[in-house]
């Protein structure tokens, strides 16, 4: 770190709108096809190379997550290794992973309230951790 004093611009936080994902997928059409039937995201577009999808972009709500196909360059990856994503909706979460278990996904946490959450957690086919929660009883009653 420079000693140098911060500019007025470099003192204030980051302004952030949105976090998007890019997820590498050992099997992009098998993601898609999870993503949409499991968490109900809809495809927003697919991305062709070569007459190919090497890209699939989804959507729910304002959440974009872009998945792309793992080529193998980088050699034998582990995926999902390290953090995991939080999905906040209003719906009702014990639906949801009712929902979700009856799409095909195994949960890895049942439906439970956690600091006045309700939530569970669920894993994508590369092993991608998501936590899906509903807003916590104190921030719902603000709105």
């Amino acid at each position: 770190m420079s000693n140098e004093p911060l500019s007025d611009d470099a003192r204030h936080p980051l302004v952030a709108q949105s976090l998007d994902a890019s997820l590498t997928a050992n099997d992009v059409f098998r993601s898609r096809e999870w993503y949409r039937d499991v968490l109900g995201f809809a495809v927003e577009r697919e991305y062709e190379r070569d007459g190919r999808v090497f890209a699939v972009a989804m959507r729910a709500g304002s959440i974009r997550i872009l998945l792309t196909q793992d080529d193998g360059a980088r050699g034998t990856r582990i995926k999902g290794e390290g953090f995991s994503l939080q999905i906040t909706t209003p719906q009702d979460i014990d639906a949801f992973a009712a929902r979700a278990k009856a799409a095909g996904a195994t949960l890895d946490t049942e439906p439970a309230t956690v600091f006045g959450a309700r939530m569970f957690r669920v894993r994508d086919p590369d092993g991608f951790r998501f936590t899906i929660s509903a807003p916590r009883e104190r921030d719902a009653s603000r709105s």
